[in-house]
Parts: C-alpha cells; sequence; structure tokens
C-alpha cells in the first residue's frame, strides 16, 4: 500500500500538479534518516523557561544581547520585546518546520552543513540555562534567514564567481522574511521559499532520477572507443548499447552489432545532447556518453543554482537566448512559438557573451555598424598601421559623426587610447549586422542580429561573435515579433528593407530578453537535456559551491 501510495504522487509530481511535492518526495530520503526522531526531540527540547522572573529576563536579555550585533534583528526582537518566535509551546510549529526544512536542504543543493540539524539538537538538547537558550533562539533566527535566501535566491553571489554573469539578483528583504514566518503557516511559508517555477520542479526531478539510477548500478562501463560507425561490431558496441540503453534511449537488446536501432538510439543521444545527429559514435559524442553520473548531477545542481537567481518573473511572452544550446527562442505563456539557431561570443575573455536580462523595445531595418571602440582600436587600428587601405569597407568618422578621409589621417601617430575616430559601416548586404537588429539598450553593447556569415550556423559549436548573438533565421523573428502589432508582419517588414534606407520599428509591447546560460535543462515533458560547458562557467559555479559544502547525494566517483 505504502508503495502504490508513493509512485501515485510520483505520477502527480511529474505531471506538475504540486511542485513542492516534488521536492518533498525528492528529500523522503533523508528526512527518513535524519527526523525520524527530530520532531519528536525539538517538540520537547528548547522550551524557553516560564518559571521565575529572572529566568525569563534572563532569557530576554541573551535574546537582546546577542541580536545586536545586527540591525534587522535587533529591531525584529525589540519590536516583540525579545519575546522568543522559535521557544516555547509556541514556537512549537515555527521549529518543527525549520528543522524539517533544513533536513531537506541538500536535496535543493544546498550546503546542508551550514543548517547541520544534528548539531542544532545537540545544542539544544544540552543548553544549561536560560541565556544558553536565548542566545540560541537568535542563532535559530540567523540560520532561518541563511536558508531562507540560498534557497530563494541562491547560495552564491554570481559576480563573484564569474565576471561574464552581470545577472542582477533580486533578493526579498529580511525584514519580509521574518515577517512572512510571522504571519503564515510557517510550513506553508518555508514551502514557498524555492522557486515555483515547473523548470526547477523538474531539474529536482531529474536530480533524483539520475541519483536513484546511480543507486541501482549506474550506467555502466564507459565505452573505451575513439570513434564507432555503423556495421561495427565487439564489445566496444556492445558497451555502447549498454550504456545508451541504461540511459533510456533505447529497449534492450542483445545485438552485437552496430545497427539501425543502435544508430537511432545515438542519434537520440545527440538530439538531447546538442551535437551533430549523423548517428556516428565519433568522439565528441562518445566523450558525452562516457560522461559520468557524478557530472551530470552537478550540472543539475548547478542549473537549481541558476534557476534561483532568476526567481522572478519572466514575461508572458519573452525571447530565451540559452548560450550553450546555441539557440534564441520566442516563448509564449510557456511554449516555444519560434526557435532558431544562434551564434554568441568566441570563447575570449573579451568575447565572450555576457548572461543578464533586459528588454527588447525595437528593431533597426538596414542598420549602420557602429565599431565598437575596443574593435576599432584593438583589431582594425593596428590594421591600418600596417596599410592604410585597410577596412576600406568602414568610414573614418569624426566625434560629430561625419566622414573623415582617410588619406589624410597618419594611423602611426595613435594608440588605442589616443585614437580620436569612430569607425561605422554603411547598410549593405555585407554589413557585419546583416539587414536586421533587435535592441534592447544596455551597457554591455550586446544585441540580436542578422549577418552575413551564414555557413557558421551550420557547425556544431557555433562562438564566434564579438558578443552579439547572431541568428540564423533573423527575418523569420521579425515577423514573429511584428505579427503581435501587425496584420501583414511580412509586408511591413518588406517594405522598409527594400527602401534600403536604415529605419527602426518599435514595439508596441516590449519584449523581455534573458542570456542564460545552461548546461542542464528540461523540456516541458520533464526530459532533462545537457549541453557542455563552452565558457567554462559551470564549472567555476560548481567549484563554488562545493566549496561552500554542496555535495551530490548518494553518488560517489
Amino acid at each position: 500500500m505504502k508503495t502504490n501510495h508513493v509512485r501515485a504522487r510520483c505520477q502527480r509530481l511529474l505531471s506538475g500538479e504540486d511542485m513542492f511535492d516534488l521536492i518533498k518526495m525528492a528529500c523522503a530520503r533523508l528526512r527518513a534518516i535524519c527526523l525520524s526522531t527530530s520532531v519528536v526531540l525539538v517538540a520537547s527540547l528548547a522550551v524557553a523557561p516560564t518559571s521565575g522572573a529572572a529566568q525569563v529576563t534572563a532569557f530576554r536579555q541573551a535574546v537582546a544581547e546577542t541580536a545586536a550585533r545586527d540591525d534587522v534583528l535587533a529591531a525584529f526582537y525589540r519590536a516583540r520585546t525579545f519575546e522568543g518566535i522559535w521557544t516555547g509551546d509556541a514556537g512549537l510549529a515555527r521549529r518543527t518546520a525549520l528543522i524539517n526544512a533544513f533536513a531537506d536542504a541538500q536535496y535543493h543543493g544546498l550546503p546542508a552543513a551550514r543548517y547541520d540539524v544534528q548539531s542544532l539538537m545537540s545544542r539544544l538538547s544540552n543548553a544549561q540555562s536560560a541565556a544558553e537558550l536565548g542566545a540560541l533562539e537568535v542563532k535559530l533566527t540567523e540560520l532561518y534567514l541563511q536558508y531562507a535566501r540560498d534557497i530563494q535566491s541562491g547560495v552564491l553571489r554570481p559576480k563573484s564567481v564569474d565576471s561574464g554573469i552581470v545577472r542582477e539578483v533580486v533578493y526579498t528583504p529580511q525584514e519580509d522574511l521574518l515577517a512572512g514566518l510571522m504571519s503564515q503557516n510557517p510550513t506553508q511559508f518555508l514551502r514557498s521559499l524555492p522557486p515555483s517555477t515547473p523548470e526547477y520542479a523538474r531539474l529536482v526531478a531529474a536530480k533524483m532520477r539520475l541519483i536513484n539510477q546511480q543507486v541501482a548500478g549506474g550506467w555502466g562501463p564507459v565505452v573505451n572507443a575513439s570513434k564507432i560507425e555503423a556495421g561495427a561490431s565487439g564489445p566496444e558496441v556492445i558497451a555502447l548499447r549498454n550504456r545508451l540503453t541504461a540511459m533510456g534511449h533505447m529497449e534492450r537488446s542483445l545485438s552485437a552489432t552496430y545497427d539501425g536501432t543502435l544508430i537511432e538510439a545515438v542519434k537520440a543521444f545527440q538530439r538531447s545532447h546538442g551535437l551533430a545527429e549523423d548517428g556516428t559514435a565519433g568522439p565528441s559524442t562518445l566523450a558525452e556518453i562516457n560522461t559520468s553520473i557524478t557530472e551530470r548531477v552537478q550540472s543539475i545542481i548547478v542549473a537549481m543554482e541558476r534557476e534561483r537567481w532568476f526567481n522572478q518573473d519572466r514575461g508572458d511572452r519573452h525571447i530565451w537566448v540559452n548560450l550553450t544550446d546555441f539557440s534564441a527562442k520566442i516563448i509564449d505563456h510557456g511554449d516555444v512559438t519560434f526557435q532558431t539557431r544562434s551564434v554568441i561570443g568566441a570563447v575570449d575573455p573579451d568575447r565572450v557573451t555576457p548572461e543578464f536580462s533586459d528588454v527588447m523595445e525595437y528593431m533597426v531595418i538596414n542598420p549602420s555598424w557602429y565599431v565598437p571602440r575596443s574593435i576599432a582600436t584593438k583589431e582594425y587600428l593596428p590594421q591600418m598601421q600596417r596599410n592604410p587601405g585597410a577596412a576600406s569597407h568602414l568610414l573614418i568618422t569624426d566625434r560629430n559623426g561625419r566622414a573623415v578621409n582617410r588619406a589624410n589621417i597618419d594611423f602611426n601617430r595613435y594608440t588605442a587610447k589616443t585614437f580620436p575616430f569612430a569607425m561605422r559601416q554603411p547598410p549593405s548586404n555585407r554589413n557585419a549586422l546583416g539587414l536586421v537588429k533587435f535592441m534592447f539598450p544596455n551597457q554591455y553593447n550586446i544585441y540580436l542580429h542578422d549577418t552575413p556569415a551564414k555557413s557558421l550556423f551550420g557547425r556544431e559549436v557555433r562562438a564566434y561573435s564579438h558578443g552579439c548573438i547572431r541568428l540564423n533565421d533573423p527575418f523569420d523573428f521579425a515577423y514573429a515579433l511584428l505579427a503581435k502589432q501587425s496584420q501583414d508582419p511580412i509586408g511591413l517588414f518588406q517594405s522598409r528593407l527594400r527602401s534600403g534606407n536604415e529605419s527602426s520599428v518599435r514595439l508596441d509591447e516590449p519584449v523581455p530578453v534573458h542570456l542564460i546560460y545552461r548546461t542542464a535543462f528540461t523540456t516541458n515533458s520533464g526530459e532533462i537535456e545537457f549541453r557542455r560547458d563552452i565558457y567554462g562557467r559551470d564549472k567555476r559555479i560548481w567549484n563554488a559551491l562545493s566549496g561552500e559544502g554542496v555535495v551530490v547525494p548518494g553518488v560517489q566517483g
């Protein structure tokens, strides 16, 4: 009966009916260990002294002195005349809910040792005086605030991990976290803190599936080969077959030949990992197939942390650019309504694409390319110093935008710092921005645009730009955006295009743009997909999380 009940709940969870139940199922095994006695103990311990005015005074004095080191805590407890919120019978529901939440921490990819349940229980049970209990009262509030921030907005501050992650994280004021805890059912309030997105719930479920897979024996031995093609046979084909079967990409088979069934399984794997779907197990495909469950779980934990950083409204309609997936999508009410391939910034410190969100306000048809100063001085100036006729497709302009005859310029007189000119490429089919660019004005000078370099979209790894996002189907992207405000979006766009003149078309409803970086993400049906860590950002995030005490539960090696 219990097994059937758990199975039924799992089915509900995977269908998205109850996000928090999903997390509770993920935590069931830890709770069986950590909480078998905790609730009983916490109900009987940490009871504030109720007999004797001296004891009450000692408790409140300890609360006042301990809280004084933090202005928010001092104000909070002062408003309560230094009465406890966790201790005594009145605090039973709150402290029980908090202990339960702490026990679930590692299944959210949080550093569980930071909220050490066993240590906390020991300190509570061994408290020798009202004053000691008062100090522990404030410690519990500090731990609660730390946990609330960690699970709601992330363990790490993204900018401190990687300078390319310039996303602004929204933090709930501590005063609001305390007010919410006091005014609402504590269990329900704590359950409301993690991201409520379907993606977060699906990531938790995917993580647990992989952990369970590891417990059940993993994916089997790695495939010891550099390349396997159709028609091959032998032990490496068997290893490939068994590993793809364990991953769920094919049904069980006794075939030892790289046959049609195995080809399709390889293609399915390639599709879910952003690889070229050729059905051949080449070096890049085998490297991904041989990636361990531990590494995949780490990627999911990083994705969960990123989801916490992004714990905010994304907009009913928004543009979603996953850099690792080399794709740009228009999302309407959770559904992908348009998708195209993209090219992102090259793997170079000066050219990587940053991660942030902004709002697209307009598009420019037949755009001029105003060369960023960094490109003008670092790339074109050295070329023109060697050959004044270099970069002839670009106009040299003064500070007022007027064209300057390059024949009158001695480029060797200038350095990158002293070069007094700007550079611009007029509209044309050869323009670096192509024939349209999509603007969400930002301090990083990043936008989406067309490109004349169409051949790059056929490559598996598409990191070649100076940081902006190039689109494979920019016209169709424009039509999809304009369809919300025009009965003839194609006609509107093409009439502007045919004029040959640079012109702007504002969006009646500006659209949020989110440049993200996810090496692990899910489909709407709950399947997990992985991409390569092209910039090495997720590795740095995992190392930082590990340094804070985050571990992969139940997985070794």
